[in-house]
Protein backbone atom coordinates (compact mmCIF):
# COMPACT_ATOMS: atom_id res chain seq x y z
CA UNK A 1 0.00 0.00 0.00
CA UNK A 2 0.77 3.65 0.04
CA UNK A 3 3.69 4.97 2.21
CA UNK A 4 2.13 8.17 3.28
CA UNK A 5 0.45 8.00 6.55
CA UNK A 6 -3.02 7.03 7.14
CA UNK A 7 -5.17 5.82 9.68
CA UNK A 8 -6.03 2.60 7.73
CA UNK A 9 -5.10 -1.00 8.50
CA UNK A 10 -5.12 -3.73 5.40
CA UNK A 11 -5.51 -7.30 5.53
CA UNK A 12 -4.86 -9.79 2.23
CA UNK A 13 -6.78 -13.00 2.57
CA UNK A 14 -4.88 -15.64 0.45
CA UNK A 15 -7.34 -17.38 -1.65
CA UNK A 16 -7.16 -20.66 -3.17
CA UNK A 17 -5.74 -21.45 -6.16
CA UNK A 18 -7.22 -20.07 -8.73
CA UNK A 19 -10.00 -17.67 -6.45
CA UNK A 20 -7.66 -14.57 -6.24
CA UNK A 21 -7.46 -13.29 -3.24
CA UNK A 22 -9.37 -10.85 -0.60
CA UNK A 23 -8.55 -7.55 0.37
CA UNK A 24 -10.37 -6.42 4.00
CA UNK A 25 -9.33 -2.90 5.03
CA UNK A 26 -11.01 -0.71 7.99
CA UNK A 27 -10.69 3.32 8.14
CA UNK A 28 -10.61 6.08 10.21
CA UNK A 29 -10.65 9.44 8.59
CA UNK A 30 -10.32 12.62 10.64
CA UNK A 31 -12.62 15.50 9.90
CA UNK A 32 -9.66 17.91 9.18
CA UNK A 33 -7.66 15.15 7.56
CA UNK A 34 -5.32 17.22 4.72
CA UNK A 35 -4.90 16.77 1.17
CA UNK A 36 -1.94 14.77 1.21
CA UNK A 37 -3.05 11.99 3.10
CA UNK A 38 -6.72 12.05 1.38
CA UNK A 39 -4.74 11.36 -2.12
CA UNK A 40 -2.76 8.35 0.18
CA UNK A 41 -6.06 7.26 0.72
CA UNK A 42 -7.14 7.19 -2.79
CA UNK A 43 -3.87 5.09 -3.94
CA UNK A 44 -4.67 2.39 -1.43
CA UNK A 45 -8.32 2.19 -2.39
CA UNK A 46 -7.42 1.83 -6.26
CA UNK A 47 -4.14 -0.66 -5.29
CA UNK A 48 -6.87 -2.55 -2.99
CA UNK A 49 -9.77 -2.47 -5.48
CA UNK A 50 -7.77 -4.57 -8.15
CA UNK A 51 -8.68 -7.69 -6.20
CA UNK A 52 -10.82 -10.03 -6.60
CA UNK A 53 -12.70 -8.96 -3.56
CA UNK A 54 -12.70 -5.88 -1.53
CA UNK A 55 -14.25 -5.07 1.62
CA UNK A 56 -13.25 -1.51 3.31
CA UNK A 57 -15.08 -0.40 6.25
CA UNK A 58 -14.99 2.71 8.45
CA UNK A 59 -15.95 6.20 9.24
CA UNK A 60 -14.87 8.33 6.17
CA UNK A 61 -16.39 11.40 8.15
CA UNK A 62 -17.95 12.45 4.72
CA UNK A 63 -21.41 14.25 5.82
CA UNK A 64 -22.11 15.92 2.91
CA UNK A 65 -21.84 13.15 0.20
CA UNK A 66 -25.23 12.22 -1.07
CA UNK A 67 -25.54 8.92 -1.91
CA UNK A 68 -28.52 7.91 -3.60
CA UNK A 69 -27.66 10.97 -6.09
CA UNK A 70 -23.77 10.37 -5.82
CA UNK A 71 -23.08 14.62 -4.63
CA UNK A 72 -21.27 16.30 -2.55
CA UNK A 73 -20.97 19.63 -1.41
CA UNK A 74 -17.19 19.85 -0.40
CA UNK A 75 -14.17 19.58 -2.11
CA UNK A 76 -12.38 16.92 -0.59
CA UNK A 77 -16.05 15.10 -0.60
CA UNK A 78 -15.81 15.45 -4.15
CA UNK A 79 -12.87 14.28 -4.85
CA UNK A 80 -13.21 10.70 -2.57
CA UNK A 81 -16.79 10.31 -4.58
CA UNK A 82 -14.60 10.51 -7.75
CA UNK A 83 -12.42 8.03 -6.36
CA UNK A 84 -15.16 5.49 -5.58
CA UNK A 85 -16.33 5.89 -8.97
CA UNK A 86 -13.09 5.85 -10.92
CA UNK A 87 -12.64 2.33 -8.63
CA UNK A 88 -16.49 0.99 -9.46
CA UNK A 89 -17.11 0.75 -5.62
CA UNK A 90 -20.13 0.12 -4.40
CA UNK A 91 -21.13 1.63 -0.64
CA UNK A 92 -24.07 -0.43 0.53
CA UNK A 93 -24.84 1.12 3.87
CA UNK A 94 -28.61 3.29 3.14
CA UNK A 95 -29.23 4.87 6.52
CA UNK A 96 -27.74 7.62 8.82
CA UNK A 97 -24.94 6.10 11.42
CA UNK A 98 -24.58 9.64 13.57
CA UNK A 99 -27.08 12.33 14.12
CA UNK A 100 -28.57 11.69 11.05
CA UNK A 101 -25.45 12.06 9.08
CA UNK A 102 -23.81 8.95 6.79
CA UNK A 103 -20.73 8.75 8.29
CA UNK A 104 -19.75 5.21 8.52
CA UNK A 105 -19.26 3.22 4.74
CA UNK A 106 -19.05 0.01 3.73
CA UNK A 107 -17.34 -0.67 0.17
CA UNK A 108 -17.21 -3.28 -2.35
CA UNK A 109 -15.86 -4.08 -5.20
CA UNK A 110 -18.81 -6.58 -6.69
CA UNK A 111 -22.32 -6.37 -6.24
CA UNK A 112 -23.74 -9.64 -4.34
CA UNK A 113 -20.63 -9.72 -2.04
CA UNK A 114 -22.12 -8.30 1.07
CA UNK A 115 -25.88 -9.05 2.90
CA UNK A 116 -27.84 -8.55 5.31
CA UNK A 117 -26.74 -4.66 6.08
CA UNK A 118 -28.37 -3.31 9.05
CA UNK A 119 -27.71 -0.76 11.80
CA UNK A 120 -27.66 -2.08 15.45
CA UNK A 121 -27.40 0.39 17.69
CA UNK A 122 -24.44 2.15 19.63
CA UNK A 123 -21.52 0.56 21.67
CA UNK A 124 -21.43 1.88 25.06
CA UNK A 125 -20.76 6.02 24.59
CA UNK A 126 -20.83 5.76 21.36
CA UNK A 127 -22.78 8.35 19.24
CA UNK A 128 -22.22 5.86 16.32
CA UNK A 129 -24.47 2.88 14.59
CA UNK A 130 -22.67 -0.41 15.08
CA UNK A 131 -23.39 -1.81 11.40
CA UNK A 132 -23.85 -5.05 11.41
CA UNK A 133 -23.57 -7.22 7.98
CA UNK A 134 -22.59 -10.46 6.36
CA UNK A 135 -19.68 -11.15 3.84
CA UNK A 136 -21.02 -13.43 0.87
CA UNK A 137 -17.63 -15.37 0.37
CA UNK A 138 -19.52 -17.23 -2.94
CA UNK A 139 -22.12 -15.47 -5.50
CA UNK A 140 -24.60 -18.00 -6.00
CA UNK A 141 -26.36 -17.20 -9.36
CA UNK A 142 -30.10 -18.18 -9.59
CA UNK A 143 -31.52 -20.24 -12.22
CA UNK A 144 -34.93 -20.67 -13.74
CA UNK A 145 -36.15 -24.14 -13.08
CA UNK A 146 -39.29 -23.81 -14.42
CA UNK A 147 -39.34 -26.18 -17.25
CA UNK A 148 -41.59 -26.72 -20.24
CA UNK A 149 -42.46 -28.81 -22.61
CA UNK A 150 -40.66 -29.09 -25.91
CA UNK A 151 -42.02 -29.34 -29.10
CA UNK A 152 -39.44 -29.00 -31.53
CA UNK A 153 -38.33 -32.47 -29.90
CA UNK A 154 -41.02 -34.42 -29.88
CA UNK A 155 -41.51 -37.79 -31.72
CA UNK A 156 -44.99 -36.46 -33.19
CA UNK A 157 -45.37 -40.19 -35.19
CA UNK A 158 -45.23 -42.05 -31.91
CA UNK A 159 -47.47 -39.16 -30.50
CA UNK A 160 -50.56 -39.51 -32.67
CA UNK A 161 -50.17 -43.46 -32.19
CA UNK A 162 -50.25 -43.37 -28.98
CA UNK A 163 -53.39 -40.68 -28.62
CA UNK A 164 -55.36 -42.29 -31.38
CA UNK A 165 -54.74 -45.92 -29.47
CA UNK A 166 -57.33 -43.58 -26.71
CA UNK A 167 -61.12 -44.39 -26.63
CA UNK A 168 -61.53 -40.79 -26.15
CA UNK A 169 -65.76 -41.32 -25.95
CA UNK A 170 -65.12 -43.70 -23.38
CA UNK A 171 -62.50 -42.08 -21.52
CA UNK A 172 -64.04 -38.39 -21.18
CA UNK A 173 -67.79 -39.92 -20.69
CA UNK A 174 -69.50 -38.14 -17.96
CA UNK A 175 -66.28 -35.65 -17.29
CA UNK A 176 -66.36 -32.12 -17.11
CA UNK A 177 -64.08 -30.26 -18.35
CA UNK A 178 -61.60 -29.95 -16.19
CA UNK A 179 -61.57 -33.68 -15.14
CA UNK A 180 -61.60 -34.11 -19.15
CA UNK A 181 -58.40 -31.79 -19.33
CA UNK A 182 -56.61 -33.87 -16.29
CA UNK A 183 -57.08 -36.75 -18.43
CA UNK A 184 -56.44 -35.73 -21.49
CA UNK A 185 -53.25 -34.01 -19.91
CA UNK A 186 -51.83 -37.39 -18.44
CA UNK A 187 -52.53 -38.86 -22.22
CA UNK A 188 -50.32 -36.11 -23.59
CA UNK A 189 -47.63 -36.32 -21.21
CA UNK A 190 -47.16 -40.44 -21.83
CA UNK A 191 -46.23 -39.43 -25.27
CA UNK A 192 -42.81 -38.73 -24.60
CA UNK A 193 -42.49 -35.16 -25.25
CA UNK A 194 -39.55 -33.54 -23.79
CA UNK A 195 -39.52 -30.64 -21.37
CA UNK A 196 -36.84 -28.36 -21.58
CA UNK A 197 -35.64 -25.26 -18.51
CA UNK A 198 -37.04 -22.16 -19.69
CA UNK A 199 -34.69 -19.45 -19.74
CA UNK A 200 -36.65 -16.66 -19.23
CA UNK A 201 -34.41 -14.16 -20.67
CA UNK A 202 -36.82 -12.00 -22.22
CA UNK A 203 -39.31 -11.89 -18.96
CA UNK A 204 -36.82 -10.97 -16.35
CA UNK A 205 -34.83 -8.15 -18.75
CA UNK A 206 -35.09 -4.78 -17.44
CA UNK A 207 -37.41 -2.08 -19.11
CA UNK A 208 -34.82 -0.06 -19.74
CA UNK A 209 -32.49 -2.53 -21.66
CA UNK A 210 -32.09 -1.85 -25.12
CA UNK A 211 -29.82 -3.46 -27.92
CA UNK A 212 -27.15 -0.35 -27.31
CA UNK A 213 -27.00 -1.27 -23.95
CA UNK A 214 -26.44 -4.97 -24.38
CA UNK A 215 -23.22 -4.01 -27.01
CA UNK A 216 -21.79 -2.24 -24.32
CA UNK A 217 -22.63 -4.24 -21.45
CA UNK A 218 -20.56 -7.35 -23.87
CA UNK A 219 -17.96 -5.02 -24.27
CA UNK A 220 -17.52 -4.32 -21.03
CA UNK A 221 -17.31 -8.51 -19.94
CA UNK A 222 -14.60 -8.70 -22.77
CA UNK A 223 -12.84 -5.90 -21.10
CA UNK A 224 -12.68 -7.62 -17.82
CA UNK A 225 -11.46 -10.66 -19.09
CA UNK A 226 -8.60 -8.63 -21.30
CA UNK A 227 -7.95 -6.76 -18.37
CA UNK A 228 -7.81 -10.36 -16.14
CA UNK A 229 -5.29 -11.62 -18.53
CA UNK A 230 -3.14 -8.83 -19.00
CA UNK A 231 -4.18 -7.88 -22.33
CA UNK A 232 -5.97 -4.87 -21.84
CA UNK A 233 -4.76 -2.03 -20.11
CA UNK A 234 -6.63 -0.82 -16.47
CA UNK A 235 -7.24 2.92 -18.29
CA UNK A 236 -8.97 0.81 -21.28
CA UNK A 237 -11.08 -0.94 -19.05
CA UNK A 238 -12.11 1.86 -16.85
CA UNK A 239 -13.19 4.23 -19.59
CA UNK A 240 -14.89 0.76 -20.70
CA UNK A 241 -16.66 0.52 -17.59
CA UNK A 242 -17.50 4.01 -17.16
CA UNK A 243 -19.07 4.54 -20.32
CA UNK A 244 -21.51 1.03 -19.86
CA UNK A 245 -22.24 2.87 -16.25
CA UNK A 246 -23.13 6.47 -17.85
CA UNK A 247 -25.66 4.37 -20.62
CA UNK A 248 -27.27 2.26 -17.75
CA UNK A 249 -27.92 5.30 -15.86
CA UNK A 250 -28.90 7.44 -18.97
CA UNK A 251 -31.32 5.04 -20.06
CA UNK A 252 -33.01 4.16 -16.74
CA UNK A 253 -34.03 7.76 -16.80
CA UNK A 254 -35.27 8.15 -19.61
CA UNK A 255 -37.28 5.46 -18.72
CA UNK A 256 -38.72 6.81 -15.49
CA UNK A 257 -38.94 10.00 -17.29
CA UNK A 258 -41.32 7.94 -19.90
CA UNK A 259 -43.20 6.41 -17.04
CA UNK A 260 -43.62 9.80 -15.28
CA UNK A 261 -45.21 11.31 -18.37
CA UNK A 262 -47.75 8.50 -18.69
CA UNK A 263 -48.72 8.41 -15.54
CA UNK A 264 -49.67 11.99 -15.62
CA UNK A 265 -51.74 11.39 -18.75
CA UNK A 266 -53.03 8.02 -18.00
CA UNK A 267 -53.49 8.46 -14.52
CA UNK A 268 -56.27 5.57 -13.98
CA UNK A 269 -55.12 3.41 -17.28
CA UNK A 270 -53.60 0.72 -14.35
CA UNK A 271 -56.67 0.36 -12.00
CA UNK A 272 -59.20 0.59 -14.61
CA UNK A 273 -56.81 -2.28 -16.55
CA UNK A 274 -57.06 -4.29 -13.10
CA UNK A 275 -61.06 -3.68 -13.09
CA UNK A 276 -62.08 -5.30 -15.71
CA UNK A 277 -64.25 -8.58 -15.95
CA UNK A 278 -64.59 -10.88 -18.18
CA UNK A 279 -68.11 -11.67 -18.34
CA UNK A 280 -69.88 -15.14 -19.76
CA UNK A 281 -66.86 -17.04 -18.51
CA UNK A 282 -68.94 -20.78 -17.45
CA UNK A 283 -67.90 -22.88 -14.60
CA UNK A 284 -65.15 -25.53 -15.42
CA UNK A 285 -67.20 -28.07 -13.75
CA UNK A 286 -70.24 -30.24 -15.05
CA UNK A 287 -73.33 -28.79 -15.07
CA UNK A 288 -75.84 -30.38 -12.78
CA UNK A 289 -79.55 -30.06 -11.79
CA UNK A 290 -80.05 -30.70 -8.23
CA UNK A 291 -83.60 -31.15 -6.62
CA UNK A 292 -84.73 -27.23 -6.01
CA UNK A 293 -81.41 -25.96 -6.64
CA UNK A 294 -80.39 -23.79 -9.08
CA UNK A 295 -76.51 -24.21 -9.00
CA UNK A 296 -73.35 -26.05 -10.17
CA UNK A 297 -71.93 -29.24 -8.77
CA UNK A 298 -70.20 -32.47 -9.75
CA UNK A 299 -70.76 -34.52 -12.15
Amino acid sequence: MDEEPTKSLWVRIKGRAGTGDTIVGICYRPPDQEDQADEALCRQIEAASHSQALFLMGDFNHPDICWRDSTAGHKQSRKFLECIRDNFLLQVIEEPTRRGAMLDLVLTNKEGLVGNVKLTGSLGCSDHEMVDFKILTAVRRTHNKLATLDFRRAAFGLFRDLLGKVPWDKALEGRGAQESWLVFKGHLLQALIPTKRKSGKNTTRPAWMNKELLGKLKHKKEAYRGWKKGQVAWEEYRETVRAARDQVRKDKALIELNLARDVKGNEKRYINDKKKIRKNVRSLQKETRRPGLLGYGEG
